[in-house]
């Protein structure tokens, strides 16, 4: 079973996704018509067992691998890769037969028709004006669709029914062809720039969902749910959770104005983001920060650069944080109604890390008899404190941890 792709590729496009279009889109084209012609002039039984159509196909698929590879990188190379197939396939064909090959006329119009695309793709990167690039992406579809008709007269050429451009259209059926088949370019080009823009619509659209669900969720944990939606719901896991808490907030607020009050708080975010990532859940209350992490060994390690780095900006207004990290079993999933729902942690542990925290000072960092049991070998730490309880719910033991020892 294959791996499920994560959300970043749904809405961009997997690997895989931009072979296949650059294969049918592009690549493939000129190959199968060729094939074609050749079938038409050899005849099946000769032209399958020859080694050309196999060469065809092959510089077709090498093309699109490479092509999707730079496109999947965010460099694409238009020019350049359009004229990967047709060059892989001249030189095998001139290993093969040598410089006859040049003196047949599909032969030299497979490079005609790639450079074509090619400089039309280019000019596409080139200029941001969209007027321009709908123009571009309208020529390249009628170039598309001419060279069916180009590889027309080339049969009929090599069949001797037709010895030039002129003496073909003296046919109607020849004339209705040359009319007919550039508009049916105009109008596949039009329906792809319709595609296009609906394709880039949704993906803004994604995109834009996609950053609001990971503030909510966080990336991991959307990305789990992309997969498996069932990592959503409701379940009992161990977790370790810590909370921060700037102290002496409210007192520090009076007298300032709201947008100094949320300018401290989104520098004290800002200071924490970075040394968050290995966390699994991010919520942010007011001057509080409540990070879930999968183990005890993470909490620490983020707690030790975050300590630091909230330090550091808490002091320019003569400003501290406290830390309380516990580890134990929660409920976490979503909760919540039909029509509103949100994901969070539930349970007596979610409730002790609060304690913690609470009862840590400027600049401390209490940890739990729980949390410290799952470290080893154990970090140094501060004598034993026991914290009463709330509501006659048993007493804590914790310990000050010295972040930065």
């Amino acid at each position: 079973m294959s791996q499920p792709l994560l959300l970043e590729e749904r809405i961009q496009g997997s690997r895989r996704g931009r072979f296949l279009q650059e294969l049918f889109g592009n690549s493939i084209h000129f190959p199968l018509v060729n094939i074609v012609l050749e079938l038409l002039l050899q005849g099946p039984a000769d032209y399958l067992l020859n080694l050309e159509p196999y060469l065809l196909l092959s510089a077709a698929l090498l093309q699109a691998w490479v092509v999707s590879g730079w496109e999947h990188a965010g460099k694409p190379r238009p020019l350049i890769g359009n004229l990967i197939g047709p060059f892989f396939y001249t030189l095998a064909e001139l290993l093969h037969i040598g410089l006859v090959f040049f003196e047949a006329p599909n032969h030299i119009a497979y490079w005609g028709f790639a450079l074509s695309v090619g400089l039309l793709q280019r000019a596409r990167l080139h200029f941001s004006s969209g007027g321009i690039q709908n123009l571009l992406v309208l020529a390249e579809n009628v170039v598309r669709t001419s060279f069916v008709l180009v590889m027309y007269i080339i049969l009929e050429r090599l069949r001797g029914e037709c010895q030039g451009v002129g003496p073909f259209l003296d046919y109607a059926s020849h004339q209705f062809l040359a009319v007919v088949m550039p508009f049916l370019g105009l109008i596949l080009g039009l329906s792809q720039l319709n595609s296009k823009r609906f394709l880039d619509t949704l993906r803004t659209t994604a995109t834009q969902l996609q950053q609001y669900s990971e503030w909510l969720f966080g990336r991991e944990r959307l990305n789990q749910a992309m997969i498996d939606p069932r990592q959503l719901s409701l379940q009992r896991r161990e977790r370790a959770i810590m909370f921060l808490d700037i102290r002496g907030f409210t007192a520090w607020s009076e007298g300032r104005t709201p947008e100094q009050v949320v300018d401290l708080i989104n520098r004290f975010y800002a200071a924490a983001e970075p040394n968050w990532k290995e966390a699994i859940s991010v919520k942010l209350i007011a001057d509080e920060i409540m990070l879930v992490f999968p183990g005890v060994v993470e909490a620490i390690r983020s707690a030790r650069a975050m300590c630091s780095s909230i330090g550091q900006e808490l002091a320019r207004q003569n400003l501290k944080a406290g830390v309380g990290l516990h580890y134990g079993e929660v409920v976490e999933g979503l909760i919540g109604t039909s029509s509103h729902q949100r994901y969070d942690l539930l349970g007596e542990n979610v409730n002790t890390a609060k304690r913690l925290c609470d009862c840590a000072t400027g600049g401390e960092v209490l940890i739990s008899q729980q949390a410290l049991s799952q470290l080893d070998p154990q970090p140094a730490v501060g004598e034993a404190k026991d914290l009463a309880g709330k509501c006659g719910s048993a007493s804590i033991t914790a310990y000050p941890f010295n972040p930065f020892s």
